[in-house]
């Protein structure tokens, strides 16, 4: 069982080691052993250890391609299946591995095979499809936020890898990170608060930051408020920006489009705050608090600073 791994300064990313934990899981299912392959520079064992991953495959130069990077994992799997994070680079890379392999592909994962049957998302999370794969090797992506970090292992034992990647097609000049403040990417992020044009301005979202910053959350927003300039795009959670799958939500003065709740309704929790009762967001609300987020807020934020004093 092969554990494809995306690494951040070294150490491999929240979404890698959910992956990498899955991969040790079904791999203790099926009686084999769990082996990760990554690539550029690495602290330690990246912090796969722990999760349970007996080796560690170290491809010393860094990938950029996803043609690369899938020629990497193939040469690494050698017959094995393979497990990686359903993020960007899964889901270029996969598809690749996936023909590499001559395996079946199943993305978006959320729980372990069973009974021959692997489940996945269908129609943006609004229903669920137990899947079979008919070779006998496969290539999953695992959902972000739904198969926990294992953290009961020791220390993986590193070993040099090589393999025949050929030449890079795709070359990045240039790394600009989307997310300020230290926040968490908000595909990895596991507490989210968002806004719509209920605020009323960009000069209002210091309370929705106030209250992220208290609960150490991400900061979200509805499709029109990035359309308009309030927020920069890469907030926008929905159908047509990040789908998300936190495990809270809190979302003020949004109304609730359906392109909306397709992508934020996988949220475990989801609390909605907004003046009108009649919101179509209510009906998908854990929690509904109908108020005045000027008001709310703040209210919020000095509840958790207590709390947490």
């Amino acid at each position: 069982m092969i554990a494809s791994i995306t690494l951040k300064d070294g150490l491999a990313t929240k979404g890698s080691l959910e992956a990498a934990s899955y991969a040790v899981a079904l791999a203790k299912a099926e009686g084999t052993e769990a082996v990760a392959v990554v690539h550029g520079p690495l602290k330690g064992d990246g912090g796969l250890g722990a999760t349970g991953i007996a080796k560690v495959l170290h491809y010393a130069d860094e990938l950029q391609d996803a043609g690369q990077i899938a020629k990497l994992v193939a040469a690494a799997a050698s017959g094995s299946s393979v497990i990686l994070a359903h993020d960007a680079v899964g889901r270029a890379v996969a598809p690749a591995v996936a023909v590499h392999l001559n395996a079946g592909l199943v993305s978006g994962v959320t729980e372990l095979p069973s009974s021959g049957a692997v489940r996945r998302n269908v129609f943006s999370g609004k229903a669920m499809a137990d899947v079979e794969v008919a070779t006998g090797k496969a290539v999953y992506t695992v959902t972000p936020n739904t198969f926990p970090v294992a953290a009961d292992g020791g220390v993986a034992a590193v070993e040099a890898f090589q393999a025949e990647v050929g030449e890079a097609r795709v070359k990045v000049k240039a790394f600009h990170a989307s997310s300020a403040d230290g926040q968490v990417p908000l595909p990895e992020a596991e507490l989210v608060v968002s806004a719509g044009r209920g605020l009323k301005g960009p000069e209002n979202w210091g309370i929705v930051e106030d209250l992220a910053s208290a609960l150490g959350a991400t900061t979200a927003c509805s499709r029109p408020v990035a359309d308009i300039g309030w927020r920069p795009h890469h907030e926008h959670v929905g159908q047509t920006g990040v789908a998300i799958r936190p495990n809270l939500y809190i979302a003020a003065g949004i109304s609730g489009a359906i392109q909306h709740l397709a992508g934020v309704n996988q949220s475990k929790v989801i609390v909605v705050i907004n003046t009108d009762p009649e919101a179509p967001f209510f009906k998908a609300a854990d929690y509904g608090i109908v108020g005045d987020a000027f008001e709310v807020l703040p209210k919020l934020t000095a509840a958790v600073k207590a709390l947490e004093a």
